[in-house]
This record gives structure tokens, sequence and C-alpha cells, in this order.
């Protein structure tokens, strides 16, 4: 398949037509299985959402073991003003909800992969060509320079550079959101499947789940209460047998709620 244009999303165009002088009316999004996560603790309010784009790390111990998620890395960019009902930059719900897949397949991988060329999301997997072994981020150094994310198609909207995601030296999940200030130290208080329409991404794996994620109590978070991992694109990790007893990468997006 592909590689995906991004020229729906300027057919899906909205203004809000929400007056300047009010905030939207924000509501986390719902799966529509009838099984969801946790609804945020009470007196939180959104703080920012980001689109998410880089890699699920998985690691096999051997061919017929199940794989076990080693981490993530990724870069976060700020998408809290094009939310539906933002004044003057909103979209409208659909083509909101539809950045996270045309990110994953009309943008590059914004890390520094070993295999540079893989950044490219080209065309879905087919054998010999990409695997999971091609997306491993150079450990010493995956993130480069912090840029804003283009999005062609959605008039000149660019969303801006907000921080990066990624899991500390004790495999803790963590958001360092530099340009507001904001760090999130959490653990995993909510799980459930990604929807069965959920793009199953480039290498065809599917969708990893949407979680709900909480301020662990180390005392390293600064204004992030919680996080949701919503609208995920990609990111499922292909079995141990695929990946041959090895380790591997399998690129995502995904939208990060933050709640503080």
């Amino acid at each position: 398949m592909a590689a995906r244009s991004f020229s729906v999303l300027a057919s899906l165009l909205a203004v809000a037509s929400a007056s300047p002088c009010k905030l939207p009316n924000y509501a986390l999004p719902s799966t529509g299985t009838g099984t969801e996560l946790p609804a945020a603790a009470a007196g939180l309010s959104v703080l920012k959402i980001a689109v998410g784009h880089g890699i699920q790390n998985y690691t096999c111990s051997s061919t017929t073991a199940s794989t076990v998620a080693t981490g993530a890395l990724a870069v976060l960019y700020d998408i809290t003003n094009l939310y539906p009902g933002t004044a003057s930059t909103g979209l409208s719900a659909d083509a909101f909800n539809a950045l996270s897949g045309n990110v994953l397949w009309g943008q590059d991988i914004p890390l520094n992969l070993q295999t540079s060329s893989a950044a490219s999301p080209g065309s879905e997997k087919t054998p010999n060509v990409l695997a999971e072994a091609d997306y491993g981020a150079v450990i010493a150094d995956p993130f480069p320079s912090p840029s804003s994310l283009s999005l062609p198609g959605i008039l000149t909207a660019e969303a801006p550079f907000l921080g990066h995601h990624y899991f500390d030296a004790t495999g803790v999940p963590t958001f360092d959101l530099s340009s507001v200030g904001l760090f999130g130290s959490v653990n995993k208080t909510g799980d459930v499947k990604a929807p069965s329409t959920a793009d199953t991404g480039i290498l065809a794996s599917g969708a990893v789940d949407w979680l709900q994620l909480t301020d662990n109590g180390s005392g390293l978070s600064v204004g992030i209460k919680q996080v949701y991992r919503v609208i995920t694109a990609g990111g499922a990790s292909e079995t141990c047998s695929v990946l041959n007893a090895a380790s591997g990468s399998v690129p995502y997006t995904a939208f990060y709620w933050f709640f503080g």
C-alpha cells in the first residue's frame, strides 16, 4: 500500500464554530467497543494533546516465546489547538482523528535510526524488504534536533514540537514535554485493546493498546498527573517466530492526552 497523502485531510478540514471566548469541551476518544479506559481522576483538566510518532521496542527469548515489550521512543507534537471546537484552528472530528494514521504514513519517523532509509514509511511490508530489525534507533542518540511537524493539506498549519517520550534507565515510561516545562514519570493503570478499525501500521502487525498512565509517586513528575494513549496506529509486535528470537522495533503513532 502506497504511503498515504494528507490530501484527505484538506477535504475534512472544518473551522470551529465555537465562540472565541469559550474553550472546547474536551472529551477523551472512545473505542466504541463497550470497554473503555478509566476516566481521568477528579479535578484534573487537559494540559496538552499531542500526536506521538516513533517506535515500539520488543524482544524475544526464543522463536516460540511471547514478545516482551521493552519500551518506546517517540517525538511528541502539540495538536491541542487542532482539537475540534477550538476557535479558528480546530479541525473537524474526522480530520482530527485521522491525524494519527496520516502522520504514520505521511511523515518520516522522526528518529535517528540504525537503518536511516527505514525512516520513510514507503509501502506496507513485503517479504525480505523491511522487518522489525530495520527500525531500531541509535541508542546513544535517538532524537534529532527538535522541529515542528508539517501538515500538508491542512492549510499552512504545523504542529509545534512538544517533547519526547521514552523509557528511562529503569524501564519507567517517561514524558519530557521540554517545550512547556512539563514532565511525567508514570506507571500503567489502564489498558484496553485498540478498536478493530485501527490502522494496523507499516508492518501490518496491528495497533498497540490504548493506555491510561498515572504519576508513579517518584517525585519526578512536574505538572503531569495522568496520561492517556489513544487513537493508536501500528506499533504492535509480530510474533517471535517472525522475530526469530531477536529484538525489533515497530513504527507507530498515537495521541497522548496529558492531564494535570
